[in-house]
């Protein structure tokens, strides 16, 4: 426990050097099981962390990550020693996910959560059609495109970015809607919506130009409709070591070139 009496778990990836870090540290610390966890400690990449916290969604367990992966991103450095002093002394930042509702061409509604984004994808080689409606008002008639994406501010500096959409700081209270591949309107660059828009996104003629949407890493294909919306009763407490939070990380994308 740390000083103030909280419980920690340890979850780690099954890569070599994740479970070599993972037994270094049960050396050192007393730890218990995940679902009797005030705080988890998390040992892996981005991709890890991210299958973790939509495994255990919803839980009142926040998360302190250490990157025993590639990027790192939505983790601190690992440090085998003062681990209880930094989870005491860390910053927490709480998300809220988006919430997926698909419908499919056989008429299945399937509900997903995205911390990332969600994105609809082209899956054959002939373009997307695509109505965007924003609170129940279309906003585009017809987007032609490999697909697009609805993105978080957490996420923005992930698929979003990668898509040349804008990089959003945590406290902006915004989502980035960002084409991918736009050929009409040709010069679309996107949008960006406040956090509590609801956003719909129609396929023109799905039988024709199939269509698969993915919420972070659950892809559901030959859909018709995707409604998406931040879902506010689910909070997600990641910790962040106060030199350098997730907030600075996302100011700091903006300024790397």
């Amino acid at each position: 426990m740390t000083k103030d009496n909280q419980k920690i778990a340890l979850v780690a990836s099954d890569t070599e050097i994740a479970q070599a870090a993972a037994a270094a540290l049960k050396k050192r610390y007393d730890f218990v099981a995940v679902d009797e966890a005030d705080v988890v400690v998390v040992l892996g990449g981005d991709g890890f962390i991210l299958h973790f916290i939509h495994d255990i969604m919803p839980h009142k367990a926040s998360i302190f990550g250490m990157n025993k992966g590639t990027v790192g991103f939505l983790l601190n450095d690992y440090h085998r020693d003062g681990l209880m002093e930094r989870i005491k002394a860390s910053t927490s930042v709480t998300l809220h996910p988006l919430r997926m509702t698909a419908e499919t061409e056989d008429g299945q509604v399937i509900e997903a959560l995205a911390i990332n984004e969600v994105s609809l994808l082209r899956q054959t080689r002939q373009t997307a059609k695509i109505r965007i409606l924003v609170d129940g008002k279309i906003r585009m008639k017809e987007l032609v495109c490999d697909g697009i994406l609805l993105s978080t501010p957490a996420g923005s500096t992930a698929y979003n970015l990668s898509a040349h959409g804008p990089i959003i700081p945590m406290k902006a209270e915004i989502m980035a809607m960002t084409p991918i591949s736009a050929f009409r309107p040709r010069r679309w660059k996107g949008a960006l919506l406040p956090q509590n828009s609801e956003v719909t996104f129609e396929v023109i003629h799905p039988e024709k130009r199939p269509v698969s949407a993915v919420a972070d890493t659950l892809e559901v294909r030959h859909i018709t409709r995707v409604n998406i919306k931040q879902d506010r009763s689910i909070k997600i407490n990641l910790l962040f070591d106060s030199h350098h939070t997730l907030e600075e990380r996302i100011l700091n994308e903006q300024f790397i070139d």
